[in-house]
């Protein structure tokens, strides 16, 4: 009770003497100073307040939650909204040199006398009531050192800002710390370590400047960000979606490939920019689809399962016993063919099929094989039309029918598309239909060396012209250390690879590192319960609260059964990607390798490992372009890890394989 009594105490004494200090600055009425004095008290715990020469009103506030540009105001008035808006890009500026995201700076109004919490625009307004609560409740996002470090370049680069610190008794105001104190570099790398310590899910507020250049630019067309794995392209484009949704009035369309991976990026933008998250549609690329067509009236009767059978026959009746099978006696991938080359291409005619360019196939085919081929597509299609049900490549051919003959005004301001290496040509070309090539209107994002399925294309073939400046390529590794990236680049090195602009690039790139404090631990048991009793050991043996950070990534959807009831009887929390959200939780994350792309742990297990891989090279070249595959899997499922990469192996000759 004492302790809650001083306090007290202490609160009147601040607020009184703010309230002092704040009627010698002059220029303001009653209501502005009451709100300038609630602002001046929170220098007493943390925040820095730069007060606008000119008119004291205007005020810049650096705290544990960021930065926030402030207008005092009677009421909120067009004009006023247009200076908010005007200085918060002016302080944008300002710390985007110093690697600050641009949603880290927030413009609010306070309105003095009134109760209010809403939105204008991408402005915040706040009663005389809400301000301090709001502002002490905010996440927070920036340490100490940093506060200071920004608060004191924000008074040198902005003249008509003055420092001004609550003056308590029996002390003098905090000094502005002397230049060359924290220099730039030091507070990237302080943020950059600070970052590290937290949980991987935490907001990211500093980027690196280069990164923070791609967020705030203006396009004049489609754009494409390229980049090997660990570079920050989703942690980009996620800040681009953001800074997109503050400056237009439109939707935003964040879509990707994977079903699990919009939940946890949406997860992340709420956290990072709650703001605008309502604004922001994260979306699968065919759950979107199907929704488009559904709104539209359009009939979508998706089965997979009756899709599989009609295929399953159109190979017994016309493909197992044609000449494809010399290339592979597999339907496989023949069924790999129809739906990558000729439907995900959306080829409807066999003289286009005759000639197209099959990006990613290592199976050459001559024009009879090609006929054998299309006779089977046609077979397919025939029985899938019978049961009256359609394929995925089907939605997206459909979708892109409809938003292709849509007219009025596009349905979203700009789409975001990331993983796009793993999308089909259909799809790229159904998203760049929604906005065409209107300025910031499509930003592509995504690296040809981790895509995880077969087939490919070229922008070109979608009718996208990345122009100059329009594609970046980000080349700063921010997960990985040098012993982990090795480990992983050593599966791939072998491996020529073209990229969506279709030049071929070797599969070890250069790359700059910030990052050398990770491990790889490697373990080799003779048998598999002896492998499988050293992961739970290690899995056990990690710090308390870890397994927040901690993956277990499989090949296969049959293997992950073995290790999720491998897992439950060692009593140690699973939880699948699946249904994982991006919110923290103390389990360990369980997903295959494809379903674990955009995402990074601070740890990640790979068990056996190396049961894909084949210590002989492949004898034909549909088993080759298999083992690239494989290896293009494994190689996403490694680089996921940023301090402890796993790898756990079976060295006895009769270990059965999962």
């Amino acid at each position: 009770m004492g302790e809650g009594r001083r306090g007290e105490r202490l609160l009147r004494e601040q607020w009184e003497g703010a309230r002092r200090q704040v009627r010698a600055w002059g220029g303001v009425g009653d209501g502005e100073r009451r709100v300038l004095a609630q602002l001046l008290v929170l220098t007493a715990r943390g925040w820095r307040l730069l007060v606008g020469r000119a008119r004291c009103g205007d005020v810049v506030l650096v705290g544990p939650g960021g930065v926030f540009v402030v207008a005092v105001v009677g009421e909120v008035r067009d004009e006023d909204a247009a200076g908010l808006l005007a200085a918060t890009k002016v302080t944008e500026s300002a710390v985007a040199s110093l690697g600050m995201s641009p949603v880290a700076v927030q413009p609010v109004v306070v309105t003095a006398g009134r109760s209010a919490d809403r939105g204008h625009g991408r402005i915040r307004v706040l009663g005389e009531q809400e301000i301090g609560r709001v502002l002490l409740a905010q996440p927070r996002r920036l340490r100490a050192e940093s506060v200071r470090a920004i608060a004191d370049h924000l008074e040198r680069v902005l003249p008509d800002r003055k420092g001004r610190a609550l003056e308590e008794r029996g002390r003098q105001p905090d000094q502005a710390s002397p230049d060359g104190l924290f220099d730039l570099d030091g507070l990237r790398e302080a943020a950059l370590q600070g970052a590290r310590q937290a949980p991987i899910e935490q907001w990211m507020t500093f980027l690196h400047p280069d990164q923070v250049a791609l967020v705030r630019r203006n396009w004049a067309g489609p754009a494409r960000i390229s980049g090997p794995a660990g570079t920050g392209k989703t942690v980009v484009a996620l800040h681009r979606a953001a800074h997109l949704a503050r400056r237009t009035t439109g939707r935003i369309l964040y879509v990707t490939f994977a079903n699990n991976l919009p939940r946890v990026q949406s997860t992340f933008l709420r956290t990072m920019a709650p703001a605008v998250a309502d604004r922001i549609d994260f979306r699968s690329l065919h759950s979107w689809a199907q929704e488009y067509l559904q709104a539209r009236g359009v009939p979508v009767r998706l089965s997979g399962g009756k899709a599989e059978t009609a295929f399953s026959l159109a190979w017994k009746n016309v493909g197992r016993e044609s000449r494809l099978a010399q290339i592979d006696p597999g339907p496989g991938y023949w069924r790999e063919e129809i739906d990558y080359v000729i439907k995900g291409r959306g080829l409807t005619r066999f003289e286009d099929y005759a000639v197209v360019v099959r990006k990613r196939r290592r199976a050459g085919l001559h024009r009879t094989h090609r006929q054998a081929v299309w006779e089977l597509y046609e077979e397919y299609e025939a029985r899938r039309q019978e049961r009256g049900v359609h394929d995925f490549n089907d939605v997206l051919a459909m979708a892109l029918a409809e938003a292709s003959e849509e007219g009025g005004p596009a349905p979203y301001a700009a789409v975001v598309v990331d993983e796009v290496q793993d999308l089909t040509l259909v799809g790229v070309r159904l998203l760049h239909a929604l906005v065409g090539d209107a300025p910031n209107g499509l930003l592509l994002v995504g690296d040809g060396q981790q895509s995880v399925y077969p087939g490919g294309f070229r922008l070109a073939d979608a009718g996208i012209d990345i122009r100059g400046d329009r594609g970046q390529v980000l080349r700063t590794n921010y997960r990985n250390s040098e012993r982990i990236l090795e480990a992983a680049l050593a599966v791939v090195a072998d491996d020529v690879f073209e990229d969506l602009d279709g030049v071929p690039t070797p599969g070890r790139r250069d790359v700059d590192l910030t990052y050398h404090d990770g491990d790889v631990v490697r373990v080799a048991e003779p048998t598999a319960d002896a492998h499988d009793r050293e992961l739970v050991g290690a899995l056990r043996a990690l710090p308390d609260g870890a397994l927040a950070d901690t993956a277990l990534l499989c090949p296969s959807k049959r293997a992950l059964g073995h290790y999720q009831r491998l897992l439950a009887r060692a009593e140690i929390p699973v939880r699948p990607l699946e249904q994982y959200d991006g919110n923290p939780v103390d389990a360990v994350k369980l997903g295959t390798y494809p379903r674990a792309k955009g995402l990074e742990f601070k740890n990640v297990f790979l068990p056996r490992y190396d049961t894909a891989l084949t210590d002989t090279a492949p004898e034909t070249d549909t088993a080759r372009e298999r083992a690239e595959l494989v290896r293009s899997r494994l190689f996403v499922a490694m680089t996921r890890a940023r301090d402890l990469l796993w790898l756990g192996s079976v060295t006895g000759p009769t270990a059965p394989r999962r």
